[in-house]
């Protein structure tokens, strides 16, 4: 089965907002065997759009757009579905009860604008969406599927996954594809390209390399006849790449790795303690992004000034003779957090966030340390992107060499 994704909504063509929904209904057609070819965005145009669905609609088996269903004049998905396919609409009166009665129970008048919500058209089912005003179409003629879903995530997340995809799933016939993705850091991409390239020819399952925020991906997919026997056809590959890799792999699929530090921690039964300058507290935001984290993390400091380092019990001498944006000075804060937390480890950074220099130091450039009260480990490096990427890059290098100081302590 092909398929063709289409957005619907000025705002996105104007970049007032992302369009998520095209990527959210992307990655869950492949493990279903639907093949999906072409992605479209338009605005709130009559005509726009109905020539869009309309060169959709003869192209491919299955049409899944999202937006246009809200109840204003410029919601014009059902009008262009109606347009293309030259049917006329019409007030189905069981949805327009049950709009009613959506406005009723949570005691508002009905605008009668939103009518509109309730229109059909011959070839079209309504699709319950408890989750807003705007049903769904399911429509079927010539033997193909176009399916309307609204807008808003939250609404179309639960239409698809509910409504939606079991239908699908009984329509699909051809192969699927099953993706597994592993997780690596502390090798680059050309490097890691090289390590794994005996395994990049293979044709089923496949390899891709790709650059990360946390780190470099590989990913695996494998099309077969049943998820199950794709999965069958990814396992040996994944065994042969974890050998090739070894501790680079840090996890799989959705996993993050400030979750996977943690569960290191919680392993180990060791507790964490912090202390960030020029990251302005994103580091310890990041840890305690995790559920149950206070297990292990005993809390971080941000001393985003010398003065403020000083009352930590950071070396005055330090910050006089290397300056505050120095390996020795981290070390020193690493240290200082652990102790002054009472904890068994300490993580800290130290930088120019940007865009102007510190101290004489350029933009981007950063020293990270851990101190485990025996062996602490520290690195520096410059590299600018812009401040808010910046002080990202530094939170996933400190992440990066805590797990490093926690490998070495087995």
């Amino acid at each position: 089965m092909k398929a063709e994704i289409i957005s619907v909504g000025t705002e996105i063509l104007l970049g007032d907002i992302l369009d998520t929904n095209s990527q959210y209904l992307a990655v869950r057609l492949p493990p279903m065997g639907i093949d999906l070819y072409y992605m479209s965005k338009v605005g709130d145009n009559l005509q726009r759009l109905s020539e869009t669905i309309g060169r959709a609609h003869k192209r491919a088996d299955l049409v899944l757009i999202t937006g246009g269903l809200g109840p204003t004049e410029d919601d014009l998905t059902r009008e262009s579905i109606a347009l293309t396919l030259d049917e006329e609409m019409y007030v189905d009166a069981d949805t327009e009860q049950r709009l009613r009665a959506f406005f009723a129970a949570r005691g508002f008048t009905f605008p009668e604008r939103n009518v509109k919500q309730a229109m059909l058209i011959p070839s079209a089912q309504a699709i319950p969406n408890p989750r807003g005003t705007a049903p769904g179409w399911w429509v079927e003629k010539d033997g193909r599927f176009i399916v309307a879903m609204p807008g808003p995530p939250a609404e179309l997340s639960r239409m698809w996954e509910v409504e939606v995809a079991p239908r699908l799933a009984q329509l699909a016939t051809g192969d699927v594809i099953a993706s597994r993705t592993l997780k690596t850091i502390g090798i680059g991409e050309g490097h890691l390209d090289e390590m794994v390239s005996p395994l990049l020819k293979s044709e089923n399952p496949t390899i891709g390399v790709y650059a990360k925020p946390d780190g470099v991906h590989l990913r695996l997919t494998a099309k077969a006849a049943t998820q199950e026997a794709a999965r069958r056809l990814i396992q040996p590959m994944e065994e042969e790449l974890r050998q090739l890799v070894g501790d680079a792999v840090w996890g799989v699929d959705d996993d993050t790795l400030e979750a996977a530090i943690g569960a290191m921690l919680k392993e180990r039964a060791l507790t964490l303690a912090t202390m960030e300058s020029c990251t302005g507290g994103l580091l310890a935001s990041t840890i305690t992004d995790v559920p149950g984290s206070s297990v292990y993390f005993k809390g971080g400091y941000v001393a985003y000034t010398a003065r403020m380092k000083m009352n930590l019990a950071v070396s005055a001498e330090l910050i006089e003779r290397h300056g505050a944006v120095s390996d020795e000075v981290a070390a020193d804060m690493a240290r200082a957090a652990r102790a002054s937390a009472d904890a068994d480890l300490g993580v800290a950074v130290t930088g120019v966030a940007g865009p102007d220099e510190l101290e004489g130091k350029p933009p981007g450039q950063m020293h990270i340390a851990v101190d485990d009260g025996a062996s602490p480990q520290s690195i520096s490096y410059t590299y600018y992107q812009g401040r808010a990427a910046t002080k990202r890059r530094a939170v996933t290098t400190a992440l990066a060499l805590l797990r490093r100081a926690l490998l070495a302590r087995t």
